[in-house]
């Protein structure tokens, strides 16, 4: 434990210098080749964990420092210890020997003591320090405080939920390929290998304890993939029809563009403008043993890549804050600044306006974020209609009320992911 802890560490300090924690972890992985299968369980564990509750955990260590710490690497360190503690069924006395070990690995001796006593102090007084970090909005939602403000704002009736939902574990949903399968019985596949499922609707299945990628049925045979449920929504709102010309625009990592083709025969274009992530299109297609035309470009400027032909439907999922996703990405509520919104609301226009061009007349254009914040999602599309009279919106199809239908918004639970939705069509 002494190395992963120290590993978690530095995996925690690199996120908040900046960098993504699945990049980061990655990273870690490949210069550490000999950790084991559970070593790398609990590295993933504590470093996702950590930054799940930084706030919760910063508001501790506030508490339990008698002079702010200007040494980031014990800071990082105690932010591990602490998670596991609070958090965790490890040990808590190895987690404070490890801990004071790993000052040593650090080469700060000196911080010995500190560490020790915070961390064993947190351990006499562990129920008064938890009630105490609630009391702070930041300690108790874990968010930073932009964030916290910023949805009570837009959802004052749902923000604490919406807040606490963040900080659940997510659920491991599937997505049950239908040219291979179906729903029910791909369940009785599940049940056979012991695994209990709940039908969310459609294509999609949660399972009820996540596992391994490479334990789930027919995973490696295409007969299944991973995906969010609110994700799953996108093929069935673009209402596709056999022969169709079909853009998916900002393609990458390829679910979406994988369940359009199993949902339906269409000349499908992939766009990306990342050679790597335009990769794992292609990977997800070929595992699934489906073809798109995939293409590197900027969905901003198609002028590059786009051949002259309109399309009958695309799929605009454009590059957001994912707000709505932090529960899977813990790092991203503390690597966004609040002015980072605004960049990204450019961004999104920008996308809209171009693939708007490359749409055929009655043809129906898709706008989809896994974000929350208005901004983004409500706010661009009345934006948008207001600058093109040739321009609809839709009610999105499904069991919702009209009002629902209209609004377009996900909001996080149990189930599924936070999206927002909007359907257009050029007339």
């Amino acid at each position: 434990m002494f190395e992963v802890q120290r590993l978690g560490s530095d995996i925690v300090g690199g996120v908040m210098g900046g960098r993504s924690l699945d990049s980061t972890l990655q990273a870690a992985s490949l210069r550490h080749p000999a950790l084991s299968v559970q070593d790398r369980a609990v590295l993933q564990d504590i470093s996702y964990g950590t930054l799940r509750f930084l706030g919760q955990l910063d508001a501790i260590l506030d508490q339990l420092l008698q002079r702010p710490l200007k040494d980031d690497d014990v800071r990082q360190l105690l932010r591990v210890a602490l998670y596991q503690l609070a958090h965790t069924r490890a040990a808590p006395h190895a987690v404070v020997d490890h801990a004071v070990r790993t000052c040593l690995a650090l080469r700060k001796p000196a911080a010995k003591g500190l560490v020790n006593a915070v961390l064993r102090n947190f351990l006499r007084q562990r129920e008064v320090l938890l009630a105490a970090a609630r009391r702070t909005e930041a300690g108790r939602y874990s968010h930073p405080q932009w964030w916290i403000d910023k949805l009570r704002v837009q959802y004052p009736e749902r923000y604490r939920d919406i807040l606490e939902n963040a900080n659940l574990h997510p659920p491991l949903t599937l997505r049950v390929n239908r040219r291979h399968s179906t729903v029910d019985d791909y369940m009785k596949r599940l049940a056979t290998a012991g695994m209990n499922a709940q039908a969310l609707g459609g294509a999609a299945l949660m399972l009820e304890r996540p596992v391994a990628v490479a334990q789930i049925p027919g995973f490696a045979d295409g007969d299944v993939s991973v995906q969010d449920a609110a994700a799953q929504q996108a093929a069935s709102y673009l209402d596709l029809q056999r022969g169709q010309r079909v853009l998916d625009a900002c393609a990458a990592p390829g679910g979406k563009t994988a369940h359009i083709l199993e949902c339906e025969d269409v000349e499908l274009f992939a766009v990306d403008q990342d050679p790597k992530r335009l990769e794992r299109v292609r990977s997800n297609l070929n595992r699934l043993r489906l073809n798109a035309n995939a293409i590197c470009g900027d969905a901003a400027d198609p002028r590059a890549w786009w051949d002259g032909k309109p399309y009958a439907r695309i799929l605009a999922d454009v590059p957001c804050s994912a707000s709505g996703v932090v529960r899977r990405h813990p790092d991203i509520k503390w690597l966004r600044r609040p002015d980072d919104v605004a960049r990204f609301v450019a961004r999104e226009c920008d996308i809209l306006e171009a693939l708007w061009q490359l749409l055929g007349s009655d043809g129906k254009l898709l706008y989809v974020t896994c974000s929350l914040f208005v901004e983004e999602n409500n706010d661009q599309i009345e934006r948008f209609l207001e600058r093109h009279h040739d321009a609809r919106r839709l009610p999105l199809p499904g069991p919702h009320t009209n009002a629902q239908r209209l609004a377009g918004q996900i909001l996080p639970d149990e189930t599924h992911d936070g999206f927002f939705y909007a359907l257009l069509q050029k007339s």
